[in-house]
This record gives structure tokens, C-alpha cells and sequence, in this order.
């Protein structure tokens, strides 16, 4: 049972972040009337929201796109930035919802937040546990599946509260883009809806491979069963 829900679950996660990379590729070469690069398109919408204090910066990783709330600024990768592409749009307005949610105090951004510290703890649990008790032997098998166990649960559970900040933030994006005239009616219309719709997948998946996890160390313990 367990290795079936682990097989089943992957496949799942697998296929979102295929269909985030498909819709993006396919309407990275569908064109938009505004000419707007992604950089651009941010900055008026930001202005539109009435954001001045969030900068927006480049950089190489490709769909690394994200806005960081410390430094209050949209981090955009180069393809996005200087492209003009339905998806450069759609991507650099799903970036701007979240500006948005940092400015409107939104709940579950805030929740997010104030989770990081805890979250960066249990990544390092995760990373580290496993060797500790391969190569020292001091962790009895099922004292490490319970820190495990834990672990993957606040992780999972971080991924969780994400699900509604991203989805969230393309529902603002798509309400700003038609009224900012950044994205005018036609072929791109509903070609950047499609991105943005997209883009809220790719936390799914990252949830998805938490669950698997979580539920992967947490099963043999409720089970009683030995995972060896």
C-alpha cells in the first residue's frame, strides 16, 4: 500500500510540473499586441497597485521567477524580463500578485513568513538525519522515522499554506492585466490566463512530493510495520 501511494503520488507531481513546462514553452512564442517586456509589464502594474517601494531585479535561473518579501523585490529571470512573450507576462504578474498580497497584509502570505525559520529548520532535519543514522548508528530506526515524520509534516504543511498565496496571486494578476491594458484582447488573452493558471501548479507539485514524504516516514510508525 505504501509503495503503491508513493508511486501514485509521484506520478501525480511528475505531471504537474509537465504541465507547467508545457504551457509555458508553448506561449513563450505567443506574442502580445502591448509589445510590454515582462519587466516593464511589472512595473506598471506595481504602479498601478500603487507599490513603489518593490524593485525588480534579473537573474539567470530560468522559471526562477519569485518575489522576495525581505528585500521587497521581484526577482525575474532573464527570459521573463526582456521577453515580451504572453508567457514573460503572465509569469512577472503572478509575481506582482504577491507584491500585492505584502502590501494588503494578506493572511496566508503572512502565515507563510512567519513559517520560513521553522521550515529552513526541518529542510536541514531532512537533509541531515538520514546520513546521521546511516553512517553513526546513534539514531534507533524508529526514533529517526519520527523526526522524519516531523519534519516532512511541517514541510508539508508550509507547502499547504502556499497552495492559496499562489493561486491567489494569479486570480490578482488576472484582474490587474485587465485593467492596466497591459494585455489587450485577443490570441494573448487567454494565452496568459493559461500561464497564470499554470503557475500556481508548480507549489501543487512541491506539495504533492511533501505529502509523499510525510506519509512515506509517518505510515511505518501509525502501522507499526518495520521499514528496513
Amino acid at each position: 500500500m505504501i509503495l503503491l501511494l508513493f508511486v501514485v503520488t509521484l506520478a501525480i507531481g511528475l505531471l504537474a510540473q509537465w504541465h507547467v513546462k508545457r504551457t509555458y514553452a508553448r506561449h513563450s512564442r505567443t506574442p502580445t499586441q502591448s509589445g510590454y517586456t515582462g519587466a516593464e509589464a511589472a512595473h506598471k502594474i506595481l504602479c498601478q497597485a500603487g507599490i513603489t517601494d518593490v524593485g525588480i531585479v534579473e537573474h539567470e535561473e530560468l522559471l526562477g521567477d519569485h518575489y522576495d518579501p525581505k528585500r521587497k523585490r521581484l526577482v525575474v529571470s532573464s527570459a521573463n524580463y526582456h521577453g515580451a512573450s504572453a508567457a514573460a507576462l503572465g509569469v512577472a504578474a503572478h509575481e506582482c500578485g504577491h507584491a500585492m498580497q505584502h502590501q494588503q497584509a494578506y493572511t496566508p502570505l503572512q502565515w507563510r513568513m512567519a513559517a520560513v525559520g521553522v521550515t529552513t529548520f526541518a529542510s536541514q532535519l531532512v537533509m541531515w538525519i538520514p546520513l546521521i543514522g546511516m553512517f553513526t548508528g546513534l539514531l534507533a530506526p524508529k526514533v529517526g522515522l519520527l523526526i522524519m515524520a516531523v519534519a516532512w509534516g511541517i514541510l508539508m504543511l508550509f507547502n499547504l499554506v502556499i497552495l492559496p498565496v499562489e493561486f491567489d496571486a494569479s486570480r490578482r494578476a488576472k484582474l490587474v492585466l485587465a485593467n492596466t491594458g497591459v494585455v489587450q484582447r485577443g490570441p494573448a488573452s487567454p494565452a496568459v490566463n493559461q500561464v497564470l493558471s499554470a503557475a500556481a501548479w508548480t507549489d501543487v507539485a512541491t506539495f504533492i512530493s511533501s505529502l509523499i514524504y510525510f506519509l512515506w516516514h509517518v505510515l511505518p510508525l501509525l502501522t507499526g510495520s518495520d521499514r528496513r
